[in-house]
């Protein structure tokens, strides 16, 4: 007999709801395995302009608020033409524009940095730090300028965005001066004391159409923009290459090679500064059709970005003498086509982005440990837009403890084949913090496949928890299809792309962070706290007990 596809997933969740898994987690608040980095404190876009926007600021607010931690965001097109002048939607996707750098009818240079000074003042005043990239081409300085703007229709190939501002420079000695000036202008504006607390990286994705040149014009572009930051301020912290893909075949390995072995474009000398290492990991969604027994549906495959960072970590492991520096997943995404529109990205409003993220994230640092590398950043490539529809599909955080669960795959597993078996990767992640007064762990219950899973019946014990107490408050937050979850509530609205005020102030507080029950006091015995709740798939905890 053939069931009709909805009716074969209602019955399907209703097995699943009904058959739970149980799954035990033990947590030894006595045991520190090491120090754990606060990655997740770093974001991005393609969009510049959007920072001064009413909608713009106020994620930006809320990214300054995370705390305790500083807040980083990177963007693309600090440097990119508006074309033509009288451009004025510099607020369109995977684009932005600033005209800092045109030049008089002579060839010589027009600097102007004030639409760079609005997008970082939007920053500043918001709480966030500027990860500056030095990017891209102005039409001035483009070798093939034109075309050079374009509009981009959210479409799965994006390969017509790739214009005049992915070129090399005409004249490497005006790049490295707009550079140079740039720099300048920003210590004079914020103070050498602030610009030092910022990362400066050069371009986005050179092994790729991002950069219309070859790896030695990256390098030369690389060495002349260093030097431009340098002269400017000598303790100003400087990196790259943001490699898509890990290592990228060979080019992050050369590229490391250069800036220790290479000449130097601009002083000759025998390598090139480098203060941080920085590349990106993607994973790689599919859409499975539908069968007569399992209803289409999206597939992720989290294995794809952890090939892509482990990669890379081995090549960073390799050359001594820089795997000591600071390492940035500069673009940690479950996919690789920002902005784009299609089944393969609608993981981006649903439960599955959360906890692939708390998945992802656990498992790069467990490989940061492997390596004995410094991950010090993975940044989540996100999106904030004003004047669009709702929930269009964009993409929208102590010391670590020994913790266990019997429902969580391999890191070897989950590297090798994502998680795509019969049972979902149930993990935890468990810290302390540097004061010794808060315990925080975060629980997942994650699988690749976005259907419906068994929940997971969770029975937690934390042994040695604040020796000498007897209680202690428990504060329990969650992300599931009734908790933070602001999609989901839209839906219930009847999906409005006109809502009322009262909607949208309704809709922003669905979006923040919420409580599965009101706080409560948990009793200890001997040291030892029980706890137990379900935790549906694709949902995500996060238990505060201090």
């Amino acid at each position: 007999m053939n069931i009709p596809v909805p009716t074969a997933l209602l019955l399907l969740s209703l097995i699943c709801h009904s058959i739970a898994r149980q799954v035990n987690i033990s947590v030894s608040a006595s045991t520190i395995l090491g120090d754990l980095p606060p990655v997740a404190r770093f974001f991005g876009c393609d969009e510049p302009n959007y920072a001064t926007y009413p909608d713009g600021r106020a994620v930006l607010s809320h990214l300054g608020n995370l705390g305790p931690h500083q807040t980083y965001f990177r963007t693309h097109n600090l440097l990119t033409t508006c074309d033509p002048p009288s451009d004025t939607t510099p607020h369109r996707l995977k684009w932005g524009c600033t005209d800092a750098y045109t030049e008089d009818a002579d060839g010589r240079p027009i600097y102007n940095f004030t639409i760079t000074d609005l997008i970082f003042d939007a920053y500043l005043e918001n709480g966030v730090k500027p990860y500056v990239q030095t990017g891209f081409m102005p039409k001035a300085l483009s070798t093939h300028p034109d075309p050079y703007s374009f509009d981009f229709d959210g479409g799965a190939s994006a390969n017509n965005i790739f214009t005049g501002w992915s070129n090399p420079p005409t004249s490497w000695a005006k790049w490295g001066e707009l550079i140079y000036q740039w720099a300048r202008h920003c210590v004079e504006r914020y103070g050498a004391a602030e610009v030092e607390s910022w990362y400066w990286e050069v371009w986005n994705e050179p092994n790729i159409a991002y950069w219309n040149g070859t790896e030695e014009e990256y390098f030369m572009l690389y060495d002349y923009a260093v030097d431009g930051v340098l002269r400017a301020l000598p303790s100003a912290t400087v990196g790259g290459p943001e490699v898509a893909g890990g290592a990228s075949g060979d080019w992050l390995g050369l590229f490391l090679d250069h800036t220790l072995n290479g000449q130097n474009a601009v002083t000759n000398a025998t390598g090139s500064p480098i203060d941080f290492i920085s590349f990106h990991a993607k994973g790689s969604p599919i859409f499975i059709n539908a069968t007569d027994s399992v209803p289409g549906h999206l597939q992720m495959n989290m294995a794809t970005a952890l090939q892509n960072v482990n990669d890379a970590f081995s090549v960073i492991q390799s050359f001594g003498a820089l795997n000591h520096l600071p390492v940035f997943i500069g673009e940690d995404d479950p996919d690789s086509c920002a902005a784009c529109i299609s089944p393969n990205v609608d993981y981006r409003n649903g439960l599955i982005y959360p906890s692939y993220t708390a998945a992802a994230f656990t498992r790069e640092i467990d490989l940061a440990v492997q390596y004995s590398v410094n991950l010090t950043g993975a940044l989540t490539w996100a999106f904030e837009y004003d004047d669009h529809p709702y929930f269009d599909g964009f993409r929208g955080v102590g010391t670590r403890l020994e913790a266990n669960s019997t429902g969580q795959a391999r890191l070897d597993d989950v590297l090798a084949n994502s998680v795509k078996g019969e049972l979902s990767d149930v993990g935890v992640l468990a810290s302390m913090s540097a004061e010794g007064d808060k315990l925080a762990l975060i629980i997942w219950n994650y699988h690749d496949d976005a259907l419906p899973k068994p929940d997971a019946e969770i029975s937690l014990r934390i042994s040695d928890v604040f020796p000498g107490r007897s209680a202690v408050g428990l504060t329990h937050y969650r992300i599931d299809e009734t908790h933070s979850n602001a999609f989901s509530a839209w839906l219930n609205l009847g999906s409005p792309q006109d809502p009322t005020q009262e909607q949208i102030v309704g809709l922003k507080a669905d979006g923040m962070l919420q409580m599965l029950h009101s706080p409560s006091t948990l009793k200890l015995k001997d040291g030892i706290a029980d706890i137990e709740f379900e935790l549906p798939i694709h949902s995500v905890s996060l238990l505060v007990i201090e």
